[in-house]
């Protein structure tokens, strides 16, 4: 039985939740699954996987701006402490290879676990990075491929058609020089037909500072609001939510992963950031969204602006937000379908596996 290990991107939990289906799919190809791991992402991991072993390993633990304009700037002057830490994750896995003997690794968007004694695949949508200027995108994908090109293969979770999720991201002119395979979206979540019991859910998620400002934008306008609104903090941490006293709002730290796949699809509209792992649950379930990018996260930005001009959901900036007008506007808004159906994850994986025997 193939040993292999799975490592999570810590900026957010979206990195974490996309690799729920892929650890499900390895475990049902047969392979006995580690994780790496720490903090939030591990948390919520565990809740889903109890049974694996977790390795704590450290993530790239980068800060945030609290301000739109300073966003990439704050992130650019870190880049000595990614490059740090990336080097270390390379002596870490060499490391980790011979105490977990290990047969390959799967990296969700960690540059640095790869190497060369075991089949390495590294998982991104964002192959064609968003900085807001055009000189720094071309650094930046020459950057990223320069570590993509270190592993064996490259998935990408998105259809490889022309009516895809995140555009340009996932579609540049020029491809990594490794073999690069479109998996489909991944998403934990299965659809199911539900009763209708909210009015809204917010999905509040995302690195700090801003989900907090963003959570506290929420409570604000929840206060006097006449609808049934669900808030899901993103928390999984924390044991006791904030109260309120309108009783027409329900607040949730966290929740399991059934649990949570069984609030979306009970409530009649979705709040939420645009990252690319909740576009990608949000598709599978067919449910109709409003997106709020963070401030400042071009990626998010661009998938909001990209969508919403698609029609496939509503697109609102976090200065401009005000959940009445919101919600006073989804009932007019004529929102588009798209197919989402097409997952090549579980071929990918068999491949996969079988290519370990043969290496």
């Amino acid at each position: 039985m193939p040993r292999v290990l799975v490592a999570p991107l810590d900026w957010g939990l979206g990195h974490a939740t996309r690799c729920i289906p892929i650890i499900l799919t390895l475990l049902n190809n047969g392979c006995i699954v580690i994780i790496a791991a720490y903090g939030p992402t591990k948390d919520l991991l565990q809740k889903e996987f109890p049974a694996l072993e977790f390795v704590d390993y450290r993530g790239y633990e980068m800060q945030y701006s609290r301000h739109k304009e300073w966003f990439m700037v704050k992130l650019f002057l870190q880049f000595p402490k990614l490059f740090s830490r990336v080097r270390a994750e390379k002596r870490w896995l060499k490391m980790a290879i011979e105490k977990y003997k290990l047969d390959a690794v799967i990296s969700d968007n960690r540059l640095g676990m790869s190497n060369k004694k075991i089949t390495s695949i590294y998982i991104t949508h964002q192959l064609f990075i968003k900085t807001g200027n055009s000189f720094l995108n071309r650094f930046a994908q020459k950057i990223h491929y320069h570590y993509i090109n270190k592993y064996n293969a490259c998935w990408v979770p998105d259809w490889a058609v022309d009516e895809n999720l995140a555009g340009e991201l996932s579609h540049p002119v020029k491809l990594p020089a490794i073999p690069v395979t479109f998996i489909g979206p991944l998403s934990r979540f299965e659809k199911a037909e539900m009763q209708l019991k909210f009015d809204c859910c917010c999905i509040i998620s995302g690195p700090e500072p801003q989900r907090s400002i963003f959570e506290n934008i929420i409570l604000k306008q929840v206060h006097e609001c006449n609808y049934k609104v669900v808030i899901v903090r993103g928390l999984p941490q924390q044991t006791t939510p904030p109260q309120i006293k309108n009783p027409l709002v329900t607040i949730i730290n966290h929740l399991p992963m059934a649990e949570m796949s069984r609030l979306i699809q009970q409530s009649k509209l979705i709040i939420s950031r645009s990252g690319y792992s909740t576009i990608m649950d949000l598709v599978t379930l067919q449910k109709k969204a409003v997106l709020v990018p963070t401030p400042g996260q071009t990626e998010q930005e661009y998938l909001a602006k990209y969508l919403g001009n698609k029609k496939i959901f509503m697109a609102v900036n976090q200065n401009n937000f005000c959940l009445a007008d919101v919600l006073k506007q989804f009932d007019t808004f004529s929102f588009s379908t798209i197919d989402s159906t097409g997952n090549d994850l579980n071929d990918a994986i068999k491949n996969f596996v079988a290519g370990i025997f043969v290496d």
